[in-house]
C-alpha cells in the first residue's frame, strides 16, 4: 500500500471544518461541555500553537494550545484537545503531535502547559499531577487527570487557584460589514430572480 507522507504543520484557515469534523469523530459531542472546553470558549489559540497532521490533503491529527492563567501562579498553556483520526492511530502521531508541541512552546518562552488527561498516556511527556493539586478547573474534572509540566524549572511552585481563560478573544464581525454583504446578497438575489 502506498501511502502518503504525513506532515505535521501549522493549522490553516482552511483546515477548520476538518479539524471540527475530526473533534466531533474522536470525542462526540460531549466535548463541548467538558471544562476544559469553558477555557477555550470565545478564544483563539495561543498565537503559532495550533497544529494539524495530515496526509496528502486530509486532515488526520490535531493538537492546540490556548493561553491560561493558573490561579496566583503563572501564565501557561492549556493543551488539548490532541485528536487523531480512527483510521491513523498506533501509528504514533499523537505523540509526535504533543512532543511537537511542548517543543514549539518552548521555543516561544511559554513557562508551563497544563492539561486535562490520562496519566498514563501523557507521562511519558513529563505530564504530572505533582504540582496540580491546588489548581482547579471552572466545572467538573477528575483531579487525577489535571496533569502540568513546566518548561522552566519551577514555573508552577506556589501555583493555587481556579485556572482561567487568557487568550486573545475570537474578534465580533463588524456589524456594517455584514450589513453591507447582506445588501450585496439580496440585490445579487432580486437580480437573478428579474
Amino acid at each position: 500500500m502506498n501511502r502518503t507522507m504525513i506532515q505535521i504543520r501549522h493549522e490553516r484557515l482552511a483546515d477548520i471544518d476538518a479539524r471540527e469534523a475530526l473533534l466531533d469523530q474522536a470525542f462526540g459531542d460531549t466535548r463541548l461541555r467538558k471544562s476544559s472546553e469553558r477555557l477555550r470558549e470565545d478564544r483563539l489559540p495561543a498565537e503559532g500553537l495550533s497544529f494539524i497532521a495530515s496526509e496528502g490533503k486530509r486532515v488526520i491529527g490535531t493538537a492546540r494550545l490556548w493561553n491560561v492563567s493558573c490561579g496566583n501562579g503563572p501564565s501557561a498553556l492549556l493543551l488539548g484537545p490532541v485528536a487523531v483520526a480512527e483510521d491513523c492511530r498506533s501509528r504514533g502521531l499523537g505523540g509526535a503531535m504533543v512532543r511537537r508541541a511542548i517543543q514549539t512552546a518552548r521555543k516561544l518562552g511559554y513557562s508551563a502547559i497544563v492539561l486535562v488527561g490520562d496519566p498514563e498516556y501523557y507521562n511519558r511527556f513529563g505530564f504530572s499531577g505533582e504540582k496540580t493539586g491546588a489548581l482547579w478547573m471552572p466545572g467538573p474534572f477528575e483531579r487525577h487527570r489535571l496533569l502540568g509540566r513546566e518548561l522552566k524549572v519551577g514555573a508552577l511552585d506556589g501555583a493555587r487557584g481556579m485556572i482561567g481563560a487568557a487568550g486573545r478573544p475570537v474578534p465580533l464581525p463588524d456589524l456594517a460589514v455584514l450589513v453591507a454583504q447582506d445588501r450585496r446578497t439580496t440585490r445579487a438575489s432580486r437580480s437573478k430572480a428579474a
